[in-house]
């Protein structure tokens, strides 16, 4: 099937129409409310509810415990429940427990809303990467992939303001400053979340919003790049409903989950966010501190944090955009991890010079929201199928954010304010990242190789008479194996 079935729908309209702007709002306050803590230390959280060092830094560690282990039962219920039902619902939930996190009295109360806001965010960024893939054909992801994530950047410098303005409320009610950010913002995000359940959109095979003559040119784009996305695949082989059928399908679908990861992509996907999770969440949650420490007031640090996540959101967006054109992601990917990398050995070199301090977090904060927005849609978008996206997609983040762990403990306050320790952990672990994009760009281009070599044995027996898979067996396989097909290319 070709683009010929349209004769009145314009391609170019038609993804201004599936574009989806409002996945960006949806991370934008599952983001705000995660790093919001960092904001409100600034105005006394640590002090009123009599946190160590040490406790503190549980408090950012337990968030990520539930965030971790529930990335894959996330995306399993988000296709079964649908996409606006599921991403709405759960966001609804982590707002209100931001909310409660300003009426805590204790460190016990801080510890449990951080647990419950980790698990209800945790169906947020394996969710909407899942969602994004099955729409976009692969030279067209990369600046949505990165505009969506870099929103994160925005957060960084919008979160900075905000808290600034909401510092001013110290007081206000007899309530500290840092519970009135955790209450407004929380607020604001329970009455968005209602809001998107309208407008959160489902997978293209089910989108009311489109016609379906819409919807057979989105399957039909996406067909042409990656294959059928196997929306309907079953386990069972027939339509039986046997209890003995039900049990088989079951374990089939849990071998199915299973077979992903015997492919060893999969562990390089996730070793190479996990290394770019480092660097970027120890900027996000330790930033305004480090800033605070070159001199400035509580305010004054929320301010001068706006600008590198303004400047990081521009580069983002020029250098996805330059890899859609090029329909490279190595490089791109691996130059800008360099670039963070550059940011820390400046920050161990230069200690005690505050301009190079500033200039280094710039260069972190490009660096790293850069790389993690281009890993996690080369990764993403190299998979297929709706299985393999949604196990793989959930393994990267939930593996990757293990990094948020290390990150909470790599900037003890008895380190400041050189923190050599910490930016000795995000120099290391932007090294990983290298090691590991390379590792997997190298595996892809072999693969590809491989295939080519297949395919081109193929064409020789055809050209000799010999027998051959038919097309339609051909279509069959490459219906059920998605990237594993011999058919399909890797983007390198």
């Amino acid at each position: 099937m070709s683009f010929s079935i349209s004769t009145t729908t314009n391609n170019a309209a038609l993804l201004w129409k599936i574009d989806v702007p409002v996945l960006c709002i949806l991370y934008l306050m599952a983001f705000l409310d995660r790093a919001n803590i960092s904001n409100a230390v600034l105005y006394g959280l640590q002090m009123d509810l009599h946190l160590t060092s040490l406790q503190y830094r549980a408090t950012l560690v337990i968030f990520f415990m539930p965030y971790i282990l529930a990335e894959i039962p996330s995306n399993i219920l988000l296709k079964r429940l649908s996409p606006n039902v599921w991403l709405s619902l759960c966001m609804g939930f982590f707002g209100l427990t931001s909310l409660c996190q300003g009426l805590v009295k204790s460190y016990g109360g801080l510890l449990t809303t951080r647990f419950f806001l980790g698990l209800f965010e945790a169906g947020m960024s394996p969710g909407c990467f899942y969602l994004l893939a099955m729409w976009y054909r692969r030279e067209e992801s990369m600046k949505r992939y990165t505009f969506f994530f870099c929103s994160t950047t925005l957060v960084g410098a919008f979160g900075g303001l905000l808290a600034s303005g909401i510092g001013q409320m110290d007081g206000v009610r007899g309530w500290r400053g840092w519970r009135w950010v955790f209450v407004i913002e929380g607020a604001t995000t329970i009455v968005i979340a209602a809001a998107l359940f309208f407008l959160v959109p489902n997978f293209p095979e089910t989108a009311k919003f489109l016609t379906s003559e819409e919807r057979e040119i989105v399957k039909v784009r996406l067909v042409d790049d990656v294959g059928e996305s196997q929306y309907d695949e079953r386990s069972d082989d027939n339509g039986n409903d046997t209890k003995a059928l039900e049990m088989n399908s079951r374990r089939r679908k849990i071998k199915n989950i299973l077979d992903v990861f015997k492919d060893y992509k999969i562990f390089l996907g996730g070793m190479m966010y996990l290394g770019m999770i480092v660097p970027a969440n120890g900027y996000a949650f330790f930033a305004p501190t480090i800033i605070k420490d070159l001199g400035y007031t509580s305010i004054q640090a929320q301010l001068h944090s706006v600008p590198p996540w303004v400047c990081a959101f521009f580069f983002a967006m020029i250098t996805a955009t330059l890899s859609d054109q090029l329909r490279h992601r190595w490089l791109f990917s691996v130059g800008t991890a360099m670039l963070a990398g550059t940011g820390f050995i400046m920050l161990l070199c230069i200690p005690q010079n505050p301009h190079a301090i500033y200039a280094a977090l710039f260069l972190i904060a490009c660096g790293a929201c850069t790389s993690m927005s281009l890993l996690v849609c080369w990764f993403n978008t190299n998979l297929a199928g709706h299985l393999r996206r949604s196990i793989g997609s959930a393994w990267q983040v939930g593996f990757g954010n293990i990094g948020g762990i290390i990150a909470a403990y790599s900037f003890p306050s008895k380190d400041g304010p050189y923190y050599r320790r910490g930016y000795s952990i995000g120099l290391a672990f932007v090294c990983l990242s290298i090691v590991s994009s390379t590792a997997y760009c190298i595996g892809i281009t072999l693969e590809n190789q491989r295939r080519d070599r297949i395919r081109a044995a193929d064409k020789e027996a055809s050209e000799k008479g010999s027998e051959k898979i038919s097309d339609g067996e051909r279509q069959r396989e490459k219906n059920r194996s998605g990237d594993l097909d011999v058919s399909y290319r890797y983007l390198r």
